[in-house]
This record gives C-alpha cells, structure tokens and sequence, in this order.
C-alpha cells in the first residue's frame, strides 16, 4: 500500500476538472510555501488554468509586497531543484499524520491517494501532475488582492 509511483503510473481517479499539470503541481507548491511563510492553511478556493490561476489564503494580516516577492521567490527556488513529483496510496490514517486531510469528504474512503513534490510537500490529490518540478516553468504572481482577511493571489506560469 505505501508503494511510491510516479503520477504517470499512478491510479487514475476522476477529478472534478481536468487541470494543467504544470499549474496544478504550481499550486501545490505555491499551498506548502504559504503554510510555511504565513502559517495559514493550503488555500481553500482556488481555481486553476492553464494561462492564469488564482488562490484565496485566509490571513491575520495583509502581506506586504516584499513579502509577496520572497513567496514567488521560494516557490521559484522549489521548481529548480528538480524535485520528483510522485503519488502513495495510503490509509486516510496515514495521510492525517503528514499532511492537510481536513478538504477530503467521507467519501473518499479509507485509502487515499497522497502527492509528494519532493520532500517539500504532501497533499491528498486526486488530479495530475508533473513528474518533476523542472517542467513547470517559472512562477510569477501576476495581481494580488487583500480584504477582509482574505488574500487572492493571481499567477501564471512562463516557460524557461
């Protein structure tokens, strides 16, 4: 059950949207640098596409631009190092213990299906993916907007 695949090899589930995969493993990336940078949770409305996407992050306080620059500055540095982008199916219990499970219904069941960017992220997903970060491109924040405690980031991505 613990067996690590890459997202080619992994079971095809059928997500709510056939997502880009460079942006979708973008947003992963993008989610693990704001929960670190800000201790805010991965976003909660995001909407993900090939030209531009966007990402709502509930925050105590507005970032500021300098802040907002080290985000895309980090999420840039994770995209070069290459890392392997795989998948693990695992029991939900597992799952708990090394990332955020809180998104996923009743109905996913007890064996879910785990994404890891590297050693830098893990999430339970059901979508595709890259298979290593080199692929994306760079990641550049386009338009930001603050208010009421919620922060939208706006990205897209350019190819190298």
């Amino acid at each position: 059950m613990n067996h690590l695949t890459t997202p080619a090899q992994a079971p095809v589930f059928e997500p709510k949207k056939d997502y880009f995969e460079p942006m979708h493993t973008a947003e992963h990336i993008l989610n693990q640098t704001m929960v670190r940078m800000f201790g805010c949770a991965r976003s909660r409305n995001a909407h993900i596409e090939k030209a531009k996407s966007k990402c709502d992050y509930l925050l105590t306080a507005a970032p500021t631009q300098a802040q907002l620059d080290e985000v895309q500055q980090q999420v840039n540095a994770i995209i070069a190092q290459n890392l392997p982008v795989t998948c693990r199916m695992m029991p939900r219990a597992e799952a708990e213990k090394i990332s955020d499970t809180s998104k996923l219904p009743e109905s996913a069941g007890d064996t879910v299906r785990v994404v890891f960017v590297g050693d830098y992220d893990a999430c339970p997903c059901i979508g595709k993916h890259v298979e290593n970060t080199s692929q994306i491109g760079r990641f550049k924040i386009t338009t930001w907007d603050w208010a009421d405690g919620r922060l939208r980031l706006r990205f897209k991505l350019e190819r190298n």
